[in-house]
């Protein structure tokens, strides 16, 4: 599935759902950097997914749990499943067996309920080319049901340094410029799971600091659950809490990001990623199609 697809999809399910308004969250709820507290339910739940394309399995038997307030970095080659372990959480594709629940929801039975509390973004996705900043962001307020929708709008123009460039149409932008408006259409309702792949290409480092700032406000102070695929290894040091390395479909290694370099021995989480991708460290552990680490 070609990336673009992911956000196009999932906004055709929103806009042809009944209108679900959105509560305000404001200054509520605002949560300290994440712990896992006992009891707390996770804001995803991946249970034994499998993807099968005939003989092919694209995902093979992955669980893993991301809670309130947590970024979870999904990393690997490509091939390696990561686009259709997204489609799948997404609700995109059907899973050939297993299950992804999110904020409660069965995502292959109830996806609508759960991609209202939900956004994604990318800069491979293509935007309306003919709409303008503001324009945009106006329809997705009422897409998703968002009380006073022009003041949303105005609050994330500022946040993304968005204002200056508001009545310009979306096809005459640079490649940063498309960037920060996709990631501010991702954060137009707020969500509580926020799907984000490489959510800093092309942006210079300047901007991408200031952008990986917000997210970490974003999860640690707003408490949205983030699930990030990325290549920039710096950014995954820096945001993720824990990284689920994959190959070959599986997760063949876990960990926060240091617990990882050490545990390979190696310099960096990049010297880590190449020796996952290339199959030249004997420290990984797999899981089987039942789901258990073997």
């Amino acid at each position: 599935m070609r990336p673009g697809s992911i956000c196009v999809q999932a906004m055709n399910k929103i806009e042809t759902s009944p209108e679900r308004p959105i509560p305000d969250r404001g200054s509520a709820d605002k949560r300290l950097p994440h712990e896992e507290p006992a009891g707390e339910r996770p804001a995803v739940q991946v249970d034994r997914l499998t993807k099968a394309y005939g003989p092919v399995r694209a995902v093979d038997g992955i669980s893993f749990d991301l809670y309130p307030g947590e970024t979870v970095a999904l990393l690997g080659g490509n091939g390696a499943g990561k686009t259709t372990t997204l489609s799948m959480i997404l609700g995109l594709l059907k899973p050939s067996s297993g299950s992804v629940t999110v904020l409660g929801h069965d995502m292959s039975s109830r996806p609508i309920a759960a991609l209202s509390r939900m956004n994604f973004a990318s800069p491979y996705v293509d935007l309306p080319q003919r709409l303008t900043i503001a324009e945009m962001l106006l329809i997705y307020t009422k897409l998703y049901g968002i009380r006073k929708g022009r003041r949303r709008v105005e609050e994330t123009l500022e946040r993304f340094d968005l204002v200056a460039l508001r009545d310009r149409p979306l096809g005459k932008l640079s490649a940063g410029q498309k960037t920060r408006a996709g990631l501010a259409k991702a954060h137009i309702n707020e969500p509580d799971v926020l799907v984000l792949d490489e959510p800093t290409a092309s942006l210079d480092p300047d901007t991408g600091d200031r952008i990986r700032g917000d997210l970490e406000t974003t999860a640690k102070v707003g408490g949205a659950a983030i699930l990030l695929a990325s290549h920039n290894m710096d950014e995954v040091m820096r945001l993720a809490d824990r990284v689920l390395m994959m190959r070959a479909g599986r997760i063949v290694d876990e960990g926060a990001p240091r617990e990882l370099v050490d545990r390979h021995g190696r310099r960096d989480l990049e010297e880590v990623f190449l020796a996952i991708a290339r199959d030249q460290t004997g420290h990984e552990h797999r899981e089987t199609p039942d789901g258990e680490k073997a």
